[in-house]
């Protein structure tokens, strides 16, 4: 009979399990970290976008005049 109580208790414990999955919580935690990641990377390149570009042409301007010896 005991035997029986844990083979039961088992079963309804795996059932339990397949039907609480959190695979698509996951999926979704995931989305939205990617989002959010994506969402910084175009603030970051609206605001500094236009100064880094006027930085790296000066800086090509500058190299582009060294002469070498």
């Amino acid at each position: 009979m005991t035997s029986l109580l844990v083979s039961m208790t088992a079963f309804i414990a795996g059932i339990k399990d397949r039907l609480s999955s959190e695979k698509g919580a996951t999926a979704t935690e995931y989305s939205l970290l990617i989002a959010f990641i994506a969402f910084i990377i175009i603030v970051g390149v609206s605001l500094f976008g236009t100064a880094l570009s006027n930085w790296f042409s000066t800086l090509g301007t500058t190299v582009t005049s060294w002469k070498a010896p």
